[in-house]
């Protein structure tokens, strides 16, 4: 009886495909934006990423993601470090700030500064210089993906080069030399990231008594992190996150209060409509064409729970093909897009997909099932 299903199916070629787009489409834009969300989401927090030699974030309480700047007292600094299990704490200035390039564009950049001793926190994989090409007089870091698109320099010709080390730079007014061009992985804010230890960063920074954006601390060997982010908490009365928490803190905020996560559901719930509409449509049609076929294996004897396992089987190899072809193009379109776009296919998106496919294929099979469990055998005698 399979195999006669399987013939059946494939059969009538034209609803057979039918049944193949619909589950296809719902795959493909199940998928694709599910992965284009993650791929966003992933990169909401990628600085926290970047930046991992902190167990612990201590920052404003009022901080609702990572590039909010809000700033604290730079005495929170040695309030940290006076916290039993801190191993190390050190500072870390991060704000927008104005940058003017030595062609006279005017820019906004995200301005980082970190600790000028041990420069924790400063990038670690470059295309020119070091982390220690910050120890310069003015001395910055630049970005290698905006060196060309954000900072390039255009000429009085017309024509545009890279900004390159030892190009001046004016950030808020104030000289800075490129030292160095690090590589960052890609970043939800477009603005450029631009490196400079934190002593420079409060001096190229407007005067003001609040200069220390976040605090980094390594919890000491053997200590308890959550009980030392509780000390931190109860003894300075700032908020301390650890790098997952403060992941998730800066992803849901930016994915709920931009409506990005609103606008891909949509979209997501959109695929399934469509997909199962017309794989449903289709599916039904494909039964209600074949009712005297079925009709037949009835009258010679075939149960209705031997019908109904040809209709499962059948629309369990229309999900899967159609499943395996939806989540194949949306890889591919993943592949071809690299870094351009943000997408990042895990397996658990892929479970979902061919979760969402079966959910309609399962439903197609069921009016299915259903009209075969009100048909009569005398059917096929019908003209």
């Amino acid at each position: 009886m399979n195999l006669v299903a399987l013939r059946m199916l494939i059969g009538d070629r034209a609803k057979y495909f039918g049944i193949l787009v619909g589950l296809a489409f719902a795959s493909l834009l199940i998928t694709q934006q599910g992965a284009i969300l993650l791929g966003l989401t992933t990169r909401t927090w990628q600085f926290i990423a970047d930046t991992p030699a902190a167990d612990l974030w201590v920052m404003d309480p009022e901080m609702e993601h990572h590039a909010d700047s809000k700033k604290m007292l730079g005495r929170e600094l040695d309030r940290v470090r006076s916290v039993d299990g801190v191993e190390w704490a050190v500072p870390m200035y991060r704000a927008f700030a104005s940058l003017r390039l030595p062609n006279g564009s005017l820019r906004t950049c995200i301005l980082v500064g970190v600790d000028d001793a041990s420069l924790i926190g400063a990038p670690m994989e470059f295309a020119q210089g070091s982390p220690e090409s910050l120890r310069g007089e003015g001395a910055v870091l630049v970005d290698q993906a905006t060196v060309l698109d954000k900072l390039g320099i255009r000429g009085p010709d017309g024509t545009k080069r890279p900004i390159a080390v030892g190009d001046v730079l004016e950030l808020n007014d104030r000289r800075a030399v490129v030292a160095g061009v690090y590589k960052q992985s890609p970043q939800f804010f477009w603005d450029p990231t631009i490196y400079t230890t934190f002593s420079k960063a409060k001096d190229f920074a407007p005067a003001e008594r609040r200069q220390l954006t976040f605090v980094m601390v390594k919890v000491r060997p053997g200590a308890d992190i959550a009980a030392v982010q509780r000390a931190i908490r109860e003894q300075t009365g700032m908020e301390c996150r650890t790098n997952e928490q403060f992941k998730l803190q800066t992803a849901m905020y930016i994915l709920t209060q931009t409506g990005i996560l609103i606008n891909f559901a949509i979209a997501v719930a959109l695929g399934f409509l469509v997909g199962a509409a017309i794989a449903g449509q289709t599916f039904y049609n494909f039964v209600n064409d074949n009712l005297r076929y079925f009709a037949a294996l009835k009258a010679i004897g075939a149960s209705d729970w031997t019908l109904a396992r040809m209709v499962i089987l059948q629309a369990g190899v229309a999900s899967g093909i159609g499943f395996g072809l939806g989540a194949g193009a949306a890889a591919l379109f993943g592949r071809s897009v690299g870094d351009t776009l943000a997408f990042h296919l895990p397996w658990p998106l892929l479970v979902f997909s061919g979760a969402a496919v079966a959910l309609i294929a399962s439903g197609s099979a069921f009016l299915g099932v259903m009209k075969l469990r009100r048909l009569e055998p005398a059917v096929v005698f019908k003209a």
